[in-house]
């Protein structure tokens, strides 16, 4: 049996985790950090500590109304996307212990779309 690094727990949420092929479970918010457990495969589970966390990445649609997945970049262990029945209640959780200036909004389609065009642009005008 896994144990939680948690002494309590803020929230508890169905969720996918997108690590590898996606994995149906339930994500743990609390005092101690950030937890997926897998609803099939007891073995399978993300433990992060809160002093682990770098940062949080969001994935914001139509201003806010739709936070389809965000994901939890680690110091040492890389990047973890979930998603999750209610994100808005899972990242309310999460700002209690991350500051909010370490959570983050990804980059929409159309700001990735520009930057590139700008940089094409710009390696041009170098060559030249």
């Amino acid at each position: 049996m896994v144990q939680s690094i948690n002494t309590k727990v803020d929230v508890v949420e169905k969720a996918t985790s997108f690590l590898g092929i996606a994995d149906y479970g339930k994500i743990m918010v609390g005092d101690k950090g950030f937890e997926f457990y897998d609803e099939r495969d007891a073995k399978n589970f993300i433990q992060i500590p809160w002093e682990e966390v770098d940062i949080v990445i969001t994935s914001v649609m139509f201003k806010g109304k739709w936070i389809p997945r965000f994901a939890i970049k680690t110091k040492q262990n890389g990047t973890f996307t979930f998603s999750t029945k209610d994100p808005k209640k899972v990242l309310r959780a999460i700002r209690v212990y991350i500051t909010p200036d370490r959570i983050v909004k990804s980059l929409s389609f159309f700001q990735v779309l520009q930057r590139s065009v700008k940089n094409i642009f710009s390696k041009k005008n170098k060559n030249e």
